[in-house]
């Protein structure tokens, strides 16, 4: 208790951010038994062995430029033998100093020793003649030892980001290490890793501007910030680019730094998709050209020679397209037989002894449902769709396999539904839910992400490697601590809420629809204010996000905007030039004099994204980054990018000179004539609008007359353009019961009315409240949670397009049978009519990953009988593309109501994996929307 308090204590004078979720134990106050890192701006010295590995060497010499960045004084670095006190650092069995420490009892290393990619850092006193202290990092392997020196520089307040991300480092002149051993475990997945993919235009543009292509000098950074980030493994970029072939530098260097290097899932046997292009001779089938091709990857091996490398194998087509329709199980598993016997005869070890890979992405997996299978030794990778759905896990009880399974997972994406390149578009519980899946299935030997250019990606990615390190650290309610904390290591904590708020805002907005997949019609403009509630809602992201960059110091706001008011500024403009559009089509429609205000200021929102762009390429850190937003976005008409960004086609008209007076009233037809504002209820005690918009360009004078108790703004006044008026009603003097009222609006010589409705009828009992003839009911927000058979219910923060989501833990329990205790959700609500009504579920698009038939769900209302729900009911390819795109499964099951009153909606769990968003009750006034109603008044 005395260590836990004396630990708080100190920890509340550190002004260091240390890493997201990571246990501190740093601080800049001399603590009794503490050891001195630096002291008054003086670090201690660093000493490692010559015996080491380079790699481990290479690590030590950032940790001293680490500490010298930090403490403005670097540290001398040396192979010699120490003095003083120090710190020492080294690998067991490979590092004689460390050794030395172990063999003289000064050092106990047996808790680490012989495990994969362990470190452990203690004070040692008097453990070498002339040395009085030392702060040991003694790894169990090469990648062990690299991870206590970053571990170490991460604690002292050095980010991962430093580099890509232009994280500046916060000068301390006073480090202390606090008393104790420290070390972060063994790894939950053993492979952990990025993919560099769909460079092109960006990462590929930036790279020869830098580097003069994508080289060693690109790759050094990249295998840096894997190491710093506790990754491991890594597929290189291969759009245009050959990591073996390109630079002969590449893969002796990863190898040094500590990097397992892979190809992608199409790239068998060590060697590019580009390296057939570039040597290859005939077809890419096995049938016809097997001599060349067997040549063709026994280079591959032979390149390889001892690097540490996960070797891909199998086969797909050339292009990572599918293979031929005659391609047969047989034929594969031939060409999986022959790959391995080229991988034995070119190592002269059994191919078991060479770690493989087999990636069952998109139809390679049908191969593998049809019964080809592959040696046990070989780890299955399995996929995600693409969008970050999960197709398959392996199934539980099923023996062990010796190469286990693991995870293709996508942040971005070429192909259908559309491609998804430009932005950060994934929120961490989405990710967090799926891979909490593949872990707990033991989908835990591989873990690689697609992550595009990456530099767009720095969060998700940190979160990836984080979770897959310990996912154990990261329960679903800890989400929001990792975004505090990982805030925190970027910009210092003084802000961290603040900016983890913003974070995970604007990845659920662009969550709900990739900015790719944006359009004037996404959105609905006429109902619920949909498509201008989501647009307000980014632009107040924006305005918190340029409040805070304006409390930013100099030296944060290159890091600032990179990683948090760029994304939130560039689709917020790109939201609202939608919107705008949106407006302007449907304003030349009633022939509003803003039609051509709105093609105005559309064509200047297209404008200002160019603008933002072109900040971030060429002046946002003095154009380190040029290129980096060079990625095409707007203008798509199909799953391909256009090769230009497109301005979206805007209406101008020509207006009468004569005043015209034209009235709209929310939610009506685009031409409507008999119109009338949605129904006014106390219980929801909210406003609607009407416009009074102009169809000539002469200004013109209104009035409007209504009943005293509705309240109207702008009741008179003179109309250029457009007037909003917000209708809205005074509950203590309007009369009880329903009613219906005009509102007449006068000018330009016209006379028009619209009706208002108002209810004033007290609902019995709680509940949501029906009105407007719906029940819009977030999933968080039920009456009551019946857990059981060792079931519970838990919420996942943030997860889904609206508040957040909801689902069943363990997600390992069988597929349950519906009786009285299976696990349910209870909502009560209040409906005000009888007969059949509809009720829709939203869900998020989870897959059938245990090929059981289709995840399931139940659903009733009151004692009726459940209705059992299919996610998977349509299978087809158009359905799921409709679903990932939506970020949803939305699925409906009709219901009788025989009385008007209270009644209990109950959604049943029956297979673990579903996650429930959002369900709305359709009492015969739903009108459609995006993203469903907002959600209904409780009483």
């Amino acid at each position: 208790m005395i260590r836990i308090l004396l630990l708080i204590v100190v920890l509340g004078y550190c002004k260091i951010s240390y890493a997201a979720g990571e246990k501190p134990y740093i601080t800049t106050k001399n603590v009794t038994g503490s050891f001195a890192l630096a002291a008054a701006g003086k670090p201690v010295n660093i000493y490692g062995s010559n015996d080491d590995y380079p790699g481990v060497i290479r690590a030590m010499k950032d940790l001293q430029n680490d500490l010298g960045s930090v403490t403005g004084n670097q540290p001398a670095f040396s192979t010699t033998a120490p003095s003083g006190t120090c710190v020492l650092i080294g690998t067991v069995g490979k590092s004689s100093l460390i050794d030395d420490l172990v063999k003289k009892h000064k050092l106990d290393v047996r808790d680490i020793t012989g495990k994969w990619e362990n470190f452990i850092i203690q004070t040692v006193q008097n453990p070498l003649p002339g040395v009085s202290s030392a702060l040991v990092i003694a790894g169990s392997d090469k990648r062990g030892t690299i991870f206590g020196i970053y571990d170490l520089s991460a604690q002292i307040g050095v980010s991962p980001w430093y580099w890509w991300a232009d994280v500046p480092v916060k000068k301390q002149a006073d480090l202390y290490v606090l008393r104790g051993r420290y070390t972060q475990g063994t790894p939950a997945v053993k492979y952990r890793g990025i993919f560099i993919n769909d460079e092109a235009p960006a990462f590929s543009g930036w790279t020869k501007e830098k580097f003069g292509g994508v080289n060693h000098l690109a790759y050094e950074k990249v295998f840096e910030l894997i190491l710093r980030l506790k990754g491991n493994y890594l597929w290189p970029a291969m759009w245009a680019n050959a990591f073996n072939d390109d630079d002969k530098t590449d893969p002796a260097l990863a190898d040094e730094y500590g990097i397992v290097m892979g190809t992608s899932h199409h790239e068998p046997m060590d060697r590019a998709q580009q390296e057939w292009k570039r040597y290859g001779t005939g077809p890419w089938d096995y049938e016809k050209n097997a001599d060349v091709l067997k040549a063709f990857w026994k280079k591959g091996i032979e390149n390889m020679g001892n690097k540490e490398t996960l070797v891909t194998i199998a086969m797909r087509g050339d292009g990572d397209m599918a293979m031929t329709e005659g391609s047969n199980v047989a034929l594969l598993e031939k060409i999986v037989k022959d790959q391995r016997q080229i991988i034995a005869d070119v190592t002269g070890k059994p191919a078991e002894k060479t770690p493989q890979i087999w990636a069952l992405y998109k139809e390679v997996q049908d191969y593998y449902d049809k019964g080809m299978r592959v040696p046990d030794d070989v780890t299955l990778l399995l996929c995600d769709d693409n969008w970050g759905n999960i197709r398959k896990l392996p199934k539980l009880g099923d023996p062990k396999r010796a190469g286990g399974y693991g995870i293709y997972y996508h942040f971005d994406y070429v192909g259908g539904p559309r491609n998804y390149k430009w932005l950060n578009t994934n929120p961490i519980a989405k990710t967090w839910e799926q891979m909490h899946l593949a872990h707990e299935y033991g989908a835990n030997q591989v873990w690689i992400v697609n992550v595009g250019d990456l530099k767009p990606m720095e969060f998700p990615i940190s979160f990836f490697l984080d979770y897959a390190w310990n996912p154990d650290r990261i329960p679903a309610g800890g989400l929001d601590k990792y975004t505090r904390d990982w805030a925190a290591q970027q910009f210092g904590p003084e802000h961290a809420a603040e900016i983890a708020s913003i974070l995970s805002k604007y990845t659920k907005y662009n969550g709900r629809r990739k900015p790719e997949m944006l359009n004037e019609n996404t959105y609905s403009l006429t109902n619920y204010r949909e498509f201008e509630n989501v647009a307000a809602d980014y632009n107040n992201l924006e305005q918190e996000a340029e409040h805070l960059w304006e409390k930013m110091p100099a030296e944060y706001k290159d890091a600032y905007f990179e990683l948090v008011l760029h994304p939130v500024k560039a689709c917020a403009n790109l939201n609202q030039m939608y919107y705008t559009i949106a407006r302007n089509r449907f304003y030349a429609q009633q022939g509003r004099a803003a039609t051509n205000t709105t093609a105005a200021e559309a064509k200047a929102l297209f404008a200002k994204d160019a603008e933002i762009s072109s900040y971030y390429n060429h002046t946002l850190a003095n154009g380190k980054w040029d290129h980096m937003m060079d990625q095409t976005h707007i203008g798509y008409t199909y799953w391909q990018q256009p090769p230009v960004d497109k301005m979206p086609e805007v209406k101008q008209i020509d207006l009468p000179a004569t005043a015209d007076m034209g009235v709209y009233a929310e939610s009506n037809a685009v031409l409507a004539t008999d119109q009338a504002l949605p129904v006014f209820y106390p219980v929801k005690n909210g406003s609607y609008y009407i416009d009074v918009f102009n169809k000539g360009k002469e200004p013109f004078t209104y009035t409007v007359s209504a009943e005293p108790f509705i309240n109207i703004t702008n009741v008179a006044g003179k109309v250029d353009e457009q007037k909003r008026l917000m209708v809205s009603i005074d509950w203590a003097k309007a009369p009880a019961g329903r009613h219906e009222y005009p509102v007449t609006i006068k000018g330009a010589g016209k006379e028009a009315t619209v009706k208002v409705v108002i209810e004033n009828i007290p609902f019995a009992g709680s509940g949501f409240v029906e009105t407007n003839g719906y029940v819009s009911m977030e999933a968080i927000h039920y009456t009551r949670a019946v857990n059981g058979n060792n079931i519970k219910w838990e919420v996942l923060p943030d997860h889904g397009r609206t508040l957040s989501a909801i689902t069943t833990f363990p997600v390992t329990v069988p597929v349950q049978t519906l009786t009285e205790a299976t696990p349910h959700l209870e909502y009560q609500v209040n409906l005000s009519r009888s007969g059949e009504i509809k009720l829709i579920t939203y869900v998020s698009p989870s897959l059938d990953y245990n090929a059981a038939g289709g995840l399931k769900y139940a659903v009733s209302i009151d004692g009726e009988a459940p209705q059992v729900i299919n996610l998977q009911a349509d299978n087809t390819e158009r359905q799921w593309g409709i679903n990932a795109g939506n970020n949803a499964n939305i699925q409906s099951s009709v219901h009788q109501i025989t009385k008007v009153g209270v009644h209990t909606v109950k959604y049943w769990m029956i297979s673990p994996g579903v996650v429930l968003q959002k369900l709305v009750l359709d009492c015969g006034g739903l009108k459609p929307s995006y993203l469903g109603p907002p959600e209904s008044a409780r009483k």
